[in-house]
């Protein structure tokens, strides 16, 4: 157990949190929320004792061991992945080293011998035989190939390093399980192994991360920071949505009544103040009005940028027709088919979500259809009527000047008159001096936010988006995937955000090594339908059993 009692932790004399008084008990998952800034990886560092806090006291039950999800990457590129994942137990881990030290030596002493028995005892007790094949399972679930598992960690690219850390954090059974963005860098089946295994165990778990199906299926709480405190509320994300958003009409509705009854107020103090008679009741309202004026009403310091997407036209019935699209990757020595005789037809109602492993192929499908990128062989066709609008995974292109955000949108606007442009980005939160920024400084969010704004300027009715809420924050993904459900257009899209595509898709295409699957129907549908999995079993074999897309 974790008990917090009027804890508060200062930066720079202001205030994070202030008076926290929460219990985190076993067996239970809290999610951790809060705008951008609200300081939630500071809490989870306060919590695992990384950051000291100002005032309070933390206390944790007395042998509980508790792993932290590794924000270092490069931090154990000398040892191999599967060491990596024991020192996710130090325990064990140590008895381990030190029982392969034993067995190394080439002149083994009668002290060896008694001392390696009780290691063997230890290492029984402590799970080591089972260990290797625990990793292994880990490993496999959270998507690194098995031909890695054996490799150094420098010999892993970043994505990889971020599931071997995960691993390591999860391993071993810790008490106390502390992840900061878990998901990130993980794909829809490597999520969902993640979700299950979260859900069984049985230990103490606080999460922060932007994965709203993630935090849905996985909290039984969710701890919101806003203005300095922290809340804890029983029940999943879309819970603590539901009450935050009846919390905050209650807040406005008190305000409301606040200014009026300052008002009222203020006209009888005015009025009276001069008038001996009143003079009394004056003063006294005078003291009333004072007191109200000093109160503050919390609403939430959340800000959600204005994302609305207007074509310019109305689509026509001719949307896209992709004919035998072949594409390869030619970066490694071996070639790597991405799209193989690849044909689809878009129709003007389509709002596609393009699933499966093949994640470099839909990459290279969306490259091909907007130009950014030619095709191997085979031919895409878009209508007369058709207007496309592009937001890349990779956007660093588009950042490399140092024009301000207010000059480099001015780029794809219509209208030049830079009130028009300020008065935009501050409606994507880039007010007042941080419309000025260059763009080449800015954070991925930031980017993120910029291109979307680019794209609303365009007025397309055809939207390419390849992982479009990478790097955004909770706020800014419900904005965009409320202002998606709006859009009249056709979306062709990829996302690793299971509430995105299920709140969205009402097509899904899975791309496989041997072919596609192209079915008219939700996500949801898509995972449970048996048609598709005897499918996906002719074009994954054995291997389909471990993806559930």
């Amino acid at each position: 157990m974790i008990t917090l009692s009027d804890v508060s932790v200062r930066f720079s004399n202001q205030p994070l949190f202030k008076d926290v008084n929460l219990k985190f008990l076993k067996g239970n998952c809290y999610g951790i929320i809060g705008a951008n800034g609200a300081g939630k990886s500071t809490f989870l560092k306060v919590l695992s004792g990384d950051l000291e806090y100002d005032t309070g006291e933390l206390s944790i039950t007395e042998g509980e061991r508790l792993a932290v999800l590794s924000q270092d990457h490069f931090k154990f590129e000398q040892f191999s992945v599967k060491d990596t994942v024991a020192i996710g137990n130090p325990k064990l881990y140590a008895v381990m080293k030190e029982r392969e030290a034993i067995y190394a030596k080439p002149d083994f002493s009668d002290e060896d011998g008694i001392r390696a028995s009780e290691l063997e005892t230890e290492f029984a007790e402590l799970g080591g035989w089972e260990s290797e094949n625990e990793i292994e399972q880990m490993l496999s679930g959270l998507g690194l190939e098995e031909n890695f598992h054996n490799s150094q960690m420098s010999e892993l690219d970043e994505t990889q390093k971020v599931r071997v850390l995960l691993a390591q954090a999860l391993f071993g059974n810790p008490d106390i399980l502390l992840l900061d963005e878990p998901t990130n860098g993980l794909d829809l089946e490597s999520i969902a192994w993640l979700e299950e295994f979260l859900i069984n165990c049985d230990t103490i778990v606080i999460v922060v991360s932007h994965d709203r199906h993630f935090l849905n299926a996985v909290c039984t709480h969710v701890c919101d920071i806003d203005y300095g405190k922290i809340r804890m509320y029983t029940g999943n994300y879309d819970f603590w949505y539901q009450m935050s958003q009846i919390m905050q009409r209650q807040a406005r509705d008190n305000q409301k009544k606040r200014e009026e009854k300052m008002k009222d107020l203020k006209e009888f103090i005015l009025r009276f103040a001069s008038n001996a008679s009143k003079s009394r009741q004056a003063t006294s309202r005078k003291k009333v009005y004072d007191r109200l004026a000093l109160e503050e009403i919390e609403v939430t310091s959340r800000k959600f940028p204005y994302v609305h997407f207007k074509p310019n036209r109305e689509i026509g019935n001719n949307v896209l027709r992709i004919e035998n699209l072949c594409a390869e990757n030619g970066v490694s020595e071996k070639e790597i088919n991405l799209l193989k005789d690849f044909s689809l037809m878009v129709n003007r109602t389509d709002k596609i979500a393009f699933v499966g492993q093949e994640h470099n192929s839909k990459s290279a499908l969306f490259d091909i259809i907007t130009g950014s990128t030619t095709a191997h062989s085979g031919d895409y066709y878009w209508g007369q009527t058709i207007h496309v609008s592009y937001l890349p995974k990779n956007n660093a292109s588009f950042f490399t000047s140092s024009l301000s955000i207010t000059d480099w949108l001015k780029q794809f606007s219509h209208d030049q008159d830079e009130t028009y442009i300020r008065s935009f980005l501050g409606r994507m939160l880039f007010s007042g001096d941080d419309a000025l920024k260059p763009v080449n400084v800015l954070s991925g969010g930031e980017k993120v936010r910029c291109m979307l704004s680019k794209l609303m300027l365009e007025g397309a009715n055809v939207l390419v988006l390849d992982e479009p809420t990478n790097h955004l924050d909770l706020e800014a993904i419900t904005s965009l995937n409320e202002a998606l459900i709006q859009f009249p257009g056709v979306i062709l899209f990829n996302s690793h955000d299971h509430e995105f595509i299920s709140s969205l898709a009402n097509r899904i295409v899975e791309i496989t090594p041997n072919g596609i699957i192209d079915r008219m129907m939700p996500f949801d549908e898509y995972i449970k339908d048996e048609g598709v999995k005897e499918l996906r079993k002719k074009y994954y074999g054995e291997a389909s059993k471990k993806i559930l897309i």
